[in-house]
């Protein structure tokens, strides 16, 4: 199982690196933008055929609807970064992922039943575990990775919690 995921990993992070392009961190304001920020979510396999989305104005609100910018023909859901984040971090959700993060962003049971994939190529900013971090809020950068989630949390309590080694880990998010 660990070769599996350390081969998945390894080969996300070697096809995002080769997509990657460097931009700021600024939030994009027009739909043309929010989307060009989308797209570099995910590897083109992936972004080609996705929905591109907009955030709610309001995350926690039950009811929020995600505002389509480009319809998409495949289960694949693209988003610019979260507006008001402090860092700019584009992703792409299959349909399990993304029911995933609007229950969580909600405050409503999350039921997973299957496996679920996100891209984020553009990396991520984490909090920092060590006291290391020279940043003003306390994070450090993680680079272009994939996201799983599974309905069998034990199933990846053996690997790596700590992703600030540069080493593959499991980020567990409850």
């Amino acid at each position: 199982m660990f070769k599996l995921v350390a081969s998945m990993t390894l080969a996300a992070s070697l096809a995002a690196f080769a997509q990657m392009k460097t931009k700021s961190s600024a939030h994009q304001s027009t739909d043309e933008a929010k989307i060009a920020d989308a797209l570099r979510a995910g590897p083109s396999f992936i972004t080609r055929d996705a929905v591109i989305a907009d955030w709610p104005a309001n995350l926690k609100d039950p009811n929020a609807e995600y505002r389509i910018l480009r319809p998409g023909k495949s289960d694949w859901t693209c988003l610019p970064g979260i507006p008001g984040y402090p860092h700019d971090e584009p992703m792409c959700l299959d349909r399990t992922s993304m029911q995933w993060i609007k229950d969580s962003l909600a405050d409503r049971p999350v039921h997973i039943d299957q496996i679920g994939v996100m891209y984020m190529f553009s990396g991520a900013w984490v909090p920092d575990l060590h006291g290391t971090s020279s940043s003003a809020d306390h994070t450090y950068h993680v680079g272009p990775h994939a996201m799983i989630i599974t309905p069998h949390n034990e199933d990846l309590a053996g690997f790596n919690r700590d992703g600030s080694t540069g080493q593959i880990y499991v980020s567990h998010l409850p």
